[in-house]
């Protein structure tokens, strides 16, 4: 077994590209969040929601954004398998 070593640059011992990476998920948390929070604002205040019922939206609207695509993959594997799947999607974002 050969040891060869490169020059990368390293952030508290750990690789830059970790660094980059842990920021942009935080920030996309950061966002979500947020953005699930103007959204119940937003339904309180100009549109006359019950703070229960713009609860039930938002929690309702984060249920779907987990849960779509867990559904989709199983439909995907179920019905397409790996090579179809792909095909499709990648003709689909094409057009």
């Amino acid at each position: 077994m050969s040891t060869t070593t490169t020059d990368q640059k390293e952030l508290f011992g750990h690789p830059t590209g970790l660094f980059i990476l842990f920021l942009t998920e935080m920030w996309e948390r950061f966002s979500f969040y947020g953005m699930k929070a103007l959204l119940i604002y937003y339904l309180v205040k100009y549109h006359l929601f019950l703070d229960t019922e713009g609860n039930l939206l938002v929690g309702s609207y984060a249920a779907l954004v987990y849960a779509t695509p867990v559904i989709g993959g199983y439909l995907a594997d179920k019905y397409l398998q790996v090579q179809k799947s792909h095909c499709f999607w990648c003709n689909f974002y094409w057009f």
